[in-house]
Formats: C-alpha cells, sequence, structure tokens
C-alpha cells in the first residue's frame, strides 16, 4: 500500500499565498504522475495540477497563471504552490499518485480564502 499525507493547508487572505506538500511513503515503485485535486463545498473533485514522472505539467486553466506543482523523485513530494489565492479557491485539497494501474489518494488538507 501506498500512504499520502498532504501539509500546508490553512486560512489565508485574498491575494496571499499557501504552499502545499504531499510526502508519499509505503510500497512506492514506479510513481508515474503525481498531483492535486480539490472539492469545495456543494461541488465535484476538480484536477487542479498533476505533474508526469519526467516532469511534464497540466493546469485547469484558472489556476494556471498562480499556481506552480513541482515534484522530488528522490523523496517522494509533490508540492503545490499558491499564489494570488482567491475566495473560490476555498477547497480540501487532495494529492494523488498513480502507480502502475493504481490511484492512490491522501486525506487532504483544508484551504480557506477570506475576502
Amino acid at each position: 500500500q501506498v500512504q499520502l499525507v498532504e501539509s500546508g493547508g490553512g486560512f489565508v487572505q485574498a491575494g496571499e499565498s499557501l504552499r502545499l506538500s504531499c510526502l508519499a511513503s509505503g510500497s512506492i515503485s514506479s510513481i508515474g504522475a503525481m498531483g492535486w485535486y480539490r472539492q469545495a463545498p456543494g461541488k465535484q473533485r476538480e484536477l487542479v495540477a498533476l505533474i508526469t514522472s519526467g516532469g511534464i505539467t497540466n493546469y485547469a486553466d484558472s489556476m494556471k497563471d498562480r499556481f506552480t506543482i513541482s515534484r522530488d523523485n528522490a523523496k517522494n513530494t509533490v508540492t503545490l504552490q499558491m499564489d494570488s489565492l482567491k475566495p473560490e479557491d476555498t477547497a480540501v485539497y487532495f494529492c494523488y499518485l498513480v502507480q502502475r494501474w493504481s490511484t492512490f489518494w491522501g486525506q487532504g488538507t483544508q484551504v480557506t480564502v477570506s475576502s
């Protein structure tokens, strides 16, 4: 099994920044894509950003100019730098990774942005 633990969520004012981190541990081998989804109250979970094992990134349109995803393959971590946060970014953020044919999820970390 693979365990994912997120950290870095919190409460900020609009325009401020947060940095989310996710550490993978357990039975890790041949990790593929890693990334982040988020889910706001009453809404479906949506993709925020992903990064492949080769470093190719993909972002949701509303976040591509404000968020930056990175990963450290040696440390099995994925990080999401979030700048210029908006109240609509308020959500629970979940990290995930794909390993072979399975997808593993973290428990989520709350991000709240006040106007």
